[in-house]
């Protein structure tokens, strides 16, 4: 039997990720099968995950997958899995206004798994005041249920001994205590962790936080902590399905943000995924039926995409007969210019009218549903998808392509039409992760009731 825990914190910025990772890495070392999980939409740190065990990480989403997709996917986590150990996002509790169970929390996951937490404080700064930080996650919902403490970024034995004597005087067990290091935190940039991929020592940094964990962490202590792990039956029928049968993947240091379920079910529904790299040059294969352009940080490599001319010919010549998507950063190349962050502009693929900048920065952020309006790789006119949008960069033209989907937050609130589409070409900023059940009505319904809201 799989068991699983998750590892939560009040906020971002607290060490989960490290801890998270370290703990995988050490118990990998042991010969353990583990698997890392990750709440909500966040695609880098699986990667780390799977690069510290060998196994495929996932994101659990409670929010943006219906409850059949997220039990199917849970199901699928702790296929040769023996411990399961599944990071939250933000704070443990953090999600949006929605119905129970479907704000997008590790909360969520929590009381529909019944898994215990395991919480990582970080203590700089303060020292019994930790205690009561551990006292409201212990009491705020009786159906989450705090299993242990991890103290972090301690600055002394003497810090250690008082976040520990205060803690475990309310009944919480203190598994752990790591005293402050800054060369073991992960480098960031702008939209989170630098990518596991990108590191040249990746291995030697994930011993580092293993060593540590093994130092500082009761281990054993964790693993008796964990439950069972056994998640109801589920469903793959509102994973987005394969675009295509031979799939031509972008898939280089500019294009990375490709969420590991939608290419484990493409693979597992009979598609190929072909991938090329556009920063080498390289074009779509020509036996391939779709091209995805994935997210990424096409912001940071732009003058190497304006001067691959075989890639835009490529591009251009398989976008004349067959489907083209971008998302994001896919999404910016596929337009007429993209602005960097030093204010030069470079000339994209000029497949979709629109031009955008990195150097004119603000974030977008936050859930996203949209209702297709036309046939795409996505699915078909009408579908419905939900996904995330996070990106800097800000659209300076719109070009005059016909809008792709209309576009809602997570609660339902119109956003108005997103994305372009034109021939066989179309893209969009919001990352996609399921097919969802409808928050937002018809457009031509909604237009009727309320004018033009959903117009551009």
């Amino acid at each position: 039997m799989t068991r699983a825990i998750i590892i939560g914190a009040p906020r971002s910025g607290s060490g989960k990720t490290s801890v998270t990772i370290g703990i995988l890495r050490a118990l990998a070392r042991r010969g353990l099968k583990v698997r890392g999980a990750k709440s909500g939409p966040d695609y880098i740190d699986p990667g780390f995950h799977t690069a510290a065990t060998g196994l495929s990480g996932v994101n659990l989403d409670s929010w943006a997958m219906p409850p059949a997709l997220l039990n199917a996917l849970a199901g699928d986590a702790t296929e040769d899995a023996d411990f399961v150990f599944l990071e939250s996002a933000m704070g443990l509790f953090d999600g949006i206004p929605a119905a129970p169970g479907r704000t997008g929390s590790a909360a969520d996951l929590a009381r529909l798994y019944g898994l215990p937490v395991l919480l990582v404080l970080d203590v700089s700064g303060q020292s019994t005041t930790a205690a009561a930080v551990a006292k409201g996650f212990a009491t705020y919902d009786p159906d989450v249920r705090m299993a242990g403490v991890v103290l972090n970024r301690l600055g002394s034995e003497r810090h250690r001994r008082l976040c520990s004597d205060a803690i475990e005087a309310i009944g919480l067990p203190v598994v752990g205590a790591i005293l402050r290091d800054p060369t073991l935190n992960l480098p960031e940039r702008h939209l989170g962790l630098v990518q596991a991929g990108e590191y040249e020592n990746l291995m030697a940094h994930l011993d580092r936080l293993a060593d540590m964990v093994e130092r500082s962490l009761d281990l054993d202590a964790i693993m008796a902590l964990a439950a069972p792990f056994a998640p109801a039956s589920g469903s793959f029928g509102d994973a987005l399905p394969p675009p295509g049968q031979r799939i031509a993947l972008a898939q280089d240091a500019a294009f990375t943000f490709l969420y590991p379920h939608v290419a484990t079910h493409w693979r597992k529904a009979g598609a190929e995924i072909i991938p090329f790299s556009p920063l080498a040059d390289q074009a779509p294969s020509d036996d391939c039926d779709v091209c995805w352009l994935p997210g990424g940080y096409p912001e940071l490599h732009a003058g190497r995409l304006a001067a691959a001319a075989n890639f835009r010919a490529g591009m251009e010549a398989f976008s004349a007969t067959r489907p083209v998507h971008g998302e994001c950063g896919g999404f910016m190349v596929l337009g007429e210019a993209l602005e960097d962050a030093s204010g030069e502009t470079h000339r994209m693929l000029g497949l979709l009218g629109h031009s955008t900048s990195f150097a004119k920065r603000k974030m977008n952020l936050g859930y996203r549903e949209a209702r297709l309006r036309a046939d795409c790789p996505l699915g078909a006119q009408g579908t419905l998808i939900r996904g995330h949008e996070f990106h800097y960069a800000q659209m300076t033209a719109t070009g005059n392509d016909e809008p792709l989907a209309d576009l809602a937050d997570g609660q339902g609130n119109p956003l108005g039409a997103s994305g372009y589409r034109r021939g066989h070409v179309s893209g969009t900023f919001f990352h996609a992760i399921a097919r969802g059940e409808s928050m937002i009505p018809n457009r031509r319904t909604a237009s009727a009731k309320s004018g033009n809201r959903f117009s551009v």
